[in-house]
């Protein structure tokens, strides 16, 4: 049986954004963003201007991706990124499970005992409201922390070791798993009741009573907030149909 009408998300449940690298400088003299990485969502660049690339680290190793106008890159659950400005970099944001990294699937790659102590790591990643001075400054600082945690790891693994990426992998995990029951809701309620929507259509075909097509309708959205401090730069927002709240992981 189909099921009730309710507001379409996007595609495959995706959340959307729009990003501008950050152009600040870290302690290694590379402009970007702050590395982290995400538990259970794979997220995807689309370039639409401008230059610049972005760093993995996984437990096989670092890579650096160039980034182009055309070009697109994503990455698979635990891969630390960290988006690097080359001039004028503008992105394209598709990130799985949309409602999930919005109620916090992302880590950053502070320092350990930052990441162990849970109120110690929420007080580092939390921004104040608003767009101005304040909030660009905490996320400044915010970057510099990340970028302290990471380039160990990057250094580890570099040199054959991937030992410190692991146990950072498993801090992260232990950090978020408080907050897996709510995830699993909003995955059932907005993923997977997509893909079984998919399933119920098709069983309706099979059977030439095809009457969700008289549901048929469009959408549109424009962004609800605009220059965010995101977790890579400065973002643009969407509150999509079947998102739960504005995308501001990032």
């Amino acid at each position: 049986m189909v099921k009730p009408a309710l507001p379409h998300p996007l595609p495959g449940a995706v959340g959307l954004s729009h990003l501008s690298a950050y152009d600040w400088e870290a302690a290694d003299g590379v402009c970007g963003g702050s590395p982290h990485l995400h538990l259970v969502c794979t997220e995807a660049y689309v370039v639409t201007g401008g230059r610049g690339a972005v760093q993995t680290l996984s437990p096989d190793g670092y890579r650096d991706i160039p980034l182009e106008p055309g070009s697109v890159a994503w990455f698979t659950p635990g891969t630390v990124h960290r988006m690097v400005q080359g001039g004028d970099l503008r992105i394209t944001v598709l990130m799985q499970n949309s409602g999930l990294p919005e109620a916090g699937d992302a880590v950053f790659t502070f320092p350990p005992e930052v990441l162990s102590d849970p109120e110690r790591y929420a007080a580092a990643a939390t921004l104040p409201p608003g767009t101005g001075p304040d909030t660009a400054e905490a996320a400044r600082r915010r970057r510099d922390l990340a970028v302290e945690g990471y380039l160990p790891l990057r250094e580890s693994l570099a040199a054959g070791d991937n030992g410190p990426y692991l146990a950072f992998q498993r801090a992260a995990a232990h950090l978020v798993r408080d907050k897996v029951p709510h995830w699993r809701e909003l995955w059932q309620a907005g993923a997977l009741a997509t893909a079984e929507r998919t399933g119920a259509h098709l069983d309706a075909l099979t059977s030439g009573e095809p009457a969700y097509l008289e549901e048929a309708t469009a959408y549109e959205a424009a962004p609800s907030r605009r220059g965010g401090f995101g977790m890579c730069g400065r973002r643009d927002e969407y509150a999509l149909p079947g998102t739960t709240l504005p995308y501001r992981a990032r």
